[in-house]
């Protein structure tokens, strides 16, 4: 009679890198932090009261401006520039 042979298969589970760590450096953080500051400070000065008061028509809206469309998507898009190793002759 013919035996039955088990076959043991060894799963290898894949490493997933969430993306922040495969794509993010410190510098991505430190601009997304400055970000984060920048927009809590234009919302501050959106609040002051009154609420016709130049920090709230003129200096909020330049900061959440700077903070949403310049220094987050430079945060997303910032990438060091990976140096070639130079050719010794």
């Amino acid at each position: 009679m013919a035996q039955k042979v088990r076959k043991t298969h060894k799963t290898q589970r894949k490493s997933i890198i969430p993306p922040f760590l495969a794509y993010w450096e410190k510098e991505n953080y430190i601009l997304f932090l400055a970000g984060i500051i920048v927009c809590v400070v234009g919302f501050f000065y959106m609040s002051v009261q009154p609420w016709n008061s130049f920090s709230s028509l003129v200096i909020s809206p330049i900061l959440l401006f700077i903070g949403y469309a310049i220094i987050f998507p430079a945060a997303i898009l910032y990438r060091k520039k990976k140096s070639e190793p130079s050719e010794v002759n």
